[in-house]
């Protein structure tokens, strides 16, 4: 779903980026694995740049063990250094 009915671009603000993760965690089930890239469809994730990606996982990580903890596990790295979470 795009962000108040805007396609996701290179141009989409960071913060748009962070709240629509935080917002995709509802639609996942308990115990299903995830990494960020998971939330956006394939070719929204490619068309975010890979400084906002890089930017995005490590705030979505910061969300994890504070505001998410209750949502979300962070499982470790995969072998590409993307991190994994479990939804609780």
């Amino acid at each position: 779903m795009p962000i108040a009915n805007t396609p996701i671009t290179n141009n989409t603000p960071l913060i748009d980026l962070i709240t629509y993760s935080q917002t995709e965690i509802r639609n996942l089930l308990v115990g299903e694995e995830f990494m960020v890239k998971d939330l956006f469809l394939g070719y929204e994730w490619n068309r975010i740049d890979k400084g906002n990606r890089t930017r995005l996982g490590s705030s979505f990580f910061a969300f994890a063990q504070g505001a998410g903890a209750a949502q979300i596990v962070p499982l470790g790295k995969t072998p590409q250094n993307q991190q994994r979470y479990r939804r609780i």
